[in-house]
């Protein structure tokens, strides 16, 4: 049977960039929510929308058939569902709990067998596409988990998403999603480069765009990143931080896999450099300002 927006009520917790478009999505499709973040002034659009505010993460998790959450680091998502926040502990009896924070594979796992414990159910289902995706419903969701709990969530899921995959067991979607970054870092400082490149050698770089885009050289980042480096917009579509945060965990992975990932440690230093130069609330194609004015950093 799958989830009925007539019927169950969705807990939301976290409302940043990423949070709080997909949470009016799940309004517009008819869900009702009741939410929870740090402050209530972060929640304001979506109580606006419609959505019942709690003022706690356990008051949100006895209200929820479905408890979405989607945080900072996996030390919040450990908190929050084994520590203070007692979701797991507060969740109701045959609930579901979703955690859509891109964090630990093995953190995921355990996440899924302390819940299984109590009689939850619990997907891991990290998602990719930025503040666009988010806000246009558009977002790959990559998700963890049994398939039984993965099909009643379905409506959910493509209240917010396009491209809704179940890769495997618990921890799975954090996995996918971690290969994902691990394109995306390497990918961005080749957009990055092109771009540098271009301009030196005195090209007009939306010309540029037009035939590199749609070709072998094509990627989402070079198509929607790309424009908005040369329009020097280096607005958070996702934060310079939360990627750092998301390449550790990659390669925290990659060590415990036995892999090296030699572009992925070199991409990471230099976000690292980016950071440290006060830039770490900028968008990932913040990048570009390691090349484009060094003298200024």
């Amino acid at each position: 049977m799958k989830i009925n927006p007539t019927t169950h009520t969705i807990g939301f917790i976290g409302l940043g960039v990423m949070g709080r478009s997909m949470a009016l999505n799940l309004i517009k499709a008819g869900f009702r929510l009741s939410v929870y973040t740090r402050t209530v002034d972060s929640a304001k659009v979506v109580l606006e929308a419609g959505a019942q505010w709690c003022k706690t993460p356990q008051e949100v998790a006895r209200q929820s058939q479905v408890l979405i959450t989607i945080v900072g680091y996996p030390k919040d998502v450990e908190d929050l569902y084994l520590g203070s926040g007692e979701l797991v502990a507060s969740a109701n009896p045959g609930s579901y709990l979703v955690d859509m924070t891109t964090s630990s594979p093995v953190l995921a796992k355990k996440i899924y067998e302390a819940a299984k414990a109590r009689g939850v159910h619990a997907l891991d289902a990290p998602v990719s596409g930025g503040d666009v995706g988010a806000r246009e419903a558009r977002l790959s969701i990559m998700v963890g988990g049994e398939k039984d709990a993965f099909d009643t969530l379905s409506p959910i899921f493509e209240a917010m998403g396009k491209i809704i995959v179940l890769q495997g067991s618990a921890g799975s979607g954090q996995y996918t999603k971690m290969a994902n970054q691990i394109a995306i870092a390497s990918n961005m400082v080749g957009v990055c480069e092109a771009l540098a490149y271009g301009k030196k050698a005195g090209l007009d770089l939306s010309t540029l765009l037009e035939s590199i885009g749609p070709g072998a050289a094509g990627s989402w980042s070079l198509s929607n990143l790309g424009p908005r480096i040369i329009a020097d917009n280096f607005a958070p579509g996702f934060f310079v931080k939360h990627f750092i945060k998301d390449m550790r965990i990659a390669l925290d992975s990659a060590q415990e896999l036995g892999i090296e990932l030699p572009g992925l440690a070199q991409s990471l230093e230099m976000y690292e450099k980016l950071a440290v130069l006060g830039h770490e609330n900028d968008g990932t194609q913040a990048l570009y300002r390691l090349y484009d004015k060094p003298q200024a950093l």
